[in-house]
């Protein structure tokens, strides 16, 4: 049993922090109705105190309480003490790690497909975004669908034309969406078990699921983040480095609003000879790479015909050195000698060591542990743009992307064939692709947003065998997406018979090969109603 000793306070004292502490006896507590800046300030002067949080808060912070102020908040306690103490410790010392005690959940609303996934490259944040299975682009909002509208575009000589054909693509979107319901409805009928609502659902993401890939990248989305003080700075750092305007503007809102939170974890992004500096540097390097690719190659297309998924770097040994990974933690043995004694040992210890490591797996997230992190897979990656949106999620590995062109072609799902609507995808396909090569010529950083998202486009993964077993594990569930899925197999397949790693394999035992379900969504509309129900009783 865990045992402490309560900390003793006076009951003038213990008014006081019942506002900002979750309780005043136990050694684990959460802060409350207390600003960010003074979180973080609270926790950096911590790291240097002998006294405990909350009588560091009381002697230090609350001085200038105001008491008269509402029981349940009072946003500005302490908010100049650490103010001050941020611009000591923060701005003049540098300690970067400070930045990381405080976060902002942030709203990034009206932001294209291309500017999304700019904004979740960190690592450091999590991040949500409207997700195309759920939200139809149907609808016009004050007479517009939903779509970025850069405004040099606008006013050149395309502004029409980028207008008349963007909207083409979401009129061709919106006039194929009750064909492929109805299509739909005929080859799935509802089973008698199933609520309408249940029914409709799976039927509406399966109808948004075949035909998203006629969105185009412009096409705007939400996106929630929460992230750190440091996660933002590296954040607006990047965006004011990179050569879209979009994301230039973009920033700007971002740093007057977080400001608004979080002023002192953002006071160097701006500053000529800190951010300033560090924003020239990214852009410089961007810019020279550019240019020195476009010397070495003068803009060369490979071909890639049907490959979609190629593992093009692993090592030989990894099994060897994943297995003395696993048991270093359990001996007093050096890594040489791990290796050594690994190299020698026959197929069946080695798969008993293995077996051991993995333990029965009831579920997906039951995940080993790190030793699966001593082996590396680099895959190059053509799928079209609307799988490479779900599979750029996974920032735990080192993914990296080419600009989206028609170069690649697209991908027509056989739903579409099969609703006799192959026409009308091919003829937006054209538009997009005739509209992207018109704006390369004027606007070439913002011919993506013409490119549909059906469109294919090349991306490099590193991963280890960890990060690996996750990905492949949730992306080829059966509800999820066909692109990804096919992607997600193809790697595990890749793993076990290009590279010839079996063990590592056979631990990832819930990807699933099977062609996948009907109605994707049917099952999880299931659950979410017995939820519902369950709730109401």
């Amino acid at each position: 049993m865990f045992t402490h000793q309560a900390e003793e306070f006076t009951d003038d004292e213990a008014l006081v922090l019942r506002r900002y502490f979750t309780n005043l006896d136990r050694p684990v507590f959460a802060l409350t109705n207390l600003p960010e800046v003074v979180k973080g300030a609270l926790f950096a002067r911590y790291s240097r105190s002998a006294k405990s949080l909350r009588r560091l808060f009381l002697d230090e912070f609350a001085v200038d309480l105001e008491l008269t102020a509402d029981v349940g908040t009072d946003a500005g306690v302490g908010l100049e003490r650490a103010e001050k103490l941020y611009d000591k410790v923060f701005v003049e010392y540098g300690d970067d790690s400070v930045a990381q005690l405080g976060g902002v959940h942030l709203a990034c609303e009206q932001a294209s497909n291309i500017l999304t996934k700019l904004l979740e490259w960190g690592r450091l944040a999590s991040y949500l975004e409207q997700s195309t299975r759920y939200i139809p682009y149907d609808a016009r909002v004050n007479g517009r669908f939903r779509y970025y509208r850069d405004p040099e575009v606008l006013a050149s000589r395309l502004g029409a034309r980028y207008v008349g054909d963007m909207d083409d693509l979401f009129d061709t979107y919106s006039s194929l969406l009750p064909v492929l319901g109805d299509h739909f409805r005929r080859v799935y009928p509802k089973h008698a078990d199933d609520s309408d609502f249940v029914y409709r659902q799976s039927i509406r993401a399966k109808s948004f699921d075949a035909l998203r890939g006629l969105l185009p990248a412009a096409a705007q989305s939400n996106v929630g983040i929460y992230g750190s003080g440091q996660a933002y700075e590296a954040l607006l750092l990047r965006l004011r480095a990179h050569p879209l305007p979009e994301a230039r503007a973009y920033a700007d809102d971002m740093l007057h609003e977080l400001r608004k939170v979080i002023p002192s974890f953002l006071k160097r992004v701006d500053v000529p000879d800190r951010g300033g500096a560090w924003s020239n540097y990214l852009a410089t390097n961007r810019s020279a790479m550019s240019e020195v690719a476009e010397r070495l190659f003068d803009g060369r297309v490979d071909s890639e015909g049907d490959a979609a998924v190629r593992l093009v770097d692993w090592d030989p040994e990894a099994e060897t050195k994943m297995i003395a990974a696993m048991l270093a933690p359990h001996t007093h043995l050096s890594d040489a000698t791990l290796l050594a004694e690994v190299a020698a040992m026959g197929a069946d210890d080695r798969r008993a060591v293995v077996a051991a490591y993995v333990g029965q797996r009831s579920n997906r997230r039951h995940k080993p542990g790190r030793g699966l992190e001593r082996v590396n897979y680099r895959f190059e990656v053509v799928a079209d743009y609307g799988a490479f949106r779900d599979l750029q999620r996974h920032r735990m590995m080192t993914i990296e992307w080419q600009n989206l062109t028609p170069h690649h072609g697209y991908l027509r799902p056989a739903e579409v064939d099969d609703a006799g609507a192959a026409a009308e995808y091919d003829r937006a396909m054209a538009t997009s692709a005739g509209l992207h090569d018109l704006l390369a010529r004027q606007f070439p950083d913002r011919a993506s947003y013409a490119v549909a998202l059906a469109y294919r486009v090349r991306f490099v993964m590193n991963l280890n065998a960890r990060e690996a077993m996750h990905l492949t594990e949730l992306r080829s569930a059966p509800q999820g997406h066909v692109s990804y899925r096919v992607v997600a197999q193809q790697m595990h397949r890749a793993i076990a018979e290009q590279a010839g790693h079996r063990l590592v394999a056979e631990m990832m035992s819930y990807v699933d090969h099977g062609s996948g379900v009907e109605l994707e969504r049917l099952e999880a509309e299931r659950r979410a109603e017995a939820r519902r129900g369950a709730a109401a009783e």
